[in-house]
């Protein structure tokens, strides 16, 4: 018997993944059907469903359960949900598309069909409205706002029959992880008790102190990364996992931490999206999710602590997943080691902070980067790829 936390909302993992045996024959039946473009978002949306990531959903979300995550982060049968995990199209192509007409969902971007969908509902939304609730704020400079600006004006719904998880399973082969697979090593494991750490950057010792502080909690980690699309600029997904794969070898215990990816893109929704990585932490078996400052947040959109803040307001049983809440994490000189605003008591002069776009200069410049800020083995592998560059 299983000592993981159970899936959300309790009815088991449900993978949206056809079987093996069926995909080609729904495969050649999609590619008779009527083609809905998904963009980059809704196709990681998608791989999600597939995986089970997103149990307990069946498919693309109708107008009620859209307006009741937006609005209260529950569904409308009153799970808790806090984004809303949609489909939208063209009016054009919407008024083509009958109520429970079977379309084919295709990746917009390589053209690849990824799915069936049988659609119960068409409806628009209010953008404005999605956004000032989901994001905090309208404003298009947000990525996230703008996505949802940019999209089609009308919502496709309905269930959904996965045919393909995209390249994922053959390019991260062994990173790509889905939650039955995540569950089943910690059971191997014999951790009853897991915390997720997430990332979309190569991790220093800032980040190595928070994944240790998780590890002395729970029986073990799951350093979890994103493999879905990121912002211009951030390192890829292969260069972290070399990055963080030299980290683990030379300064964690054998046996207490496993890497894996997974594909969502991000949205930078802040509280929410913290909101969001602890549910389906929660299906991937993780009983923990370590909440740092400013998690899953963009620019100067939300407050360092409000991804913490956020959970407090949560109504009791919304999640089994809770949130290992760590303050700023840094190098104190006079402490001589690595510490939080909790634990050290010296002024901002004896840390060592170093922001992004100053170490991006350091590795253009080849400046020699302190070990106090992150391991050698760690900038080796960041070096080489800025080289890379040119």
């Amino acid at each position: 018997m299983s000592t993981l936390v159970q899936p959300h909302g309790g009815g088991g993992l449900k993978p949206l993944l056809v079987d093996a045996a069926e995909r080609d024959s729904e495969l050649r039946r999609a590619e008779g059907l009527r083609a809905v473009p998904m963009s980059s978002r809704e196709s990681s949306d998608l791989v999600m469903l597939a995986m089970g990531a997103y149990s307990p959903l069946d498919g693309f979300m109708g107008h009620d359960d859209w307006r009741r995550v937006c609005l209260e982060m529950k569904l409308s049968g009153g799970l808790f949900w806090p984004i809303p995990i949609t489909l939208s199209c063209d009016p054009e192509l919407a008024d083509g598309i009958g109520l429970g007409e079977d379309v084919a969902l295709r990746d917009q971007d390589s053209g690849q069909i990824m799915a069936t969908m049988t659609v119960g509902e068409k409806y628009g939304i209010d953008r404005e409205l999605e956004c000032a609730n989901v994001f905090r704020t309208t404003d298009t400079d947000h990525p996230g706002v703008a996505k949802v600006m940019s999209q089609g004006a009308v919502n496709l719904a309905g269930p959904v029959r996965a045919i393909s998880e995209g390249d994922y399973p053959q390019v991260y082969a062994g990173l790509y992880l889905r939650p039955a697979e995540t569950r089943a090593h910690f059971a191997a494991q014999g951790w009853s008790e897991v915390a997720a750490f997430q990332t979309r950057n190569p991790m220093h010792r800032s980040h190595e102190h928070l994944a240790k502080i998780a590890i002395e909690v729970c029986d073990g980690l799951l350093i979890h990364q994103v493999l879905g699309k990121l912002k211009p600029g951030d390192i890829p997904a292969e260069v972290r996992v070399r990055a963080i794969d030299a980290l683990v070898e030379n300064y964690f215990v054998a046996g207490t931490v496993i890497q894996a990816g997974y594909p969502i893109e991000m949205r930078y929704a802040g509280p929410r999206e913290a909101l969001l990585h602890a549910l389906f932490r929660q299906n991937f078996g993780c009983s923990h999710l370590v909440v740092g400052r400013d998690h899953a947040g963009v620019g100067d959109y939300y407050g360092p602590f409000d991804a913490h803040h956020i959970f407090d307001e949560l109504e009791p049983g919304s999640l089994e997943t809770v949130p290992l809440k760590i303050d700023i994490t840094f190098y104190c000189n006079t402490c001589h080691g690595m510490a939080t605003n909790r634990t050290c008591p010296h002024g901002e002069d004896q840390r060592l902070t170093i922001s992004g776009t100053r170490l991006r200069a350091m590795f253009a410049n080849h400046e020699p980067i302190p070990p106090e800020f992150s391991r050698p083995e760690v900038l080796k592998v960041l070096q080489a790829h800025y080289d890379s560059l040119g």
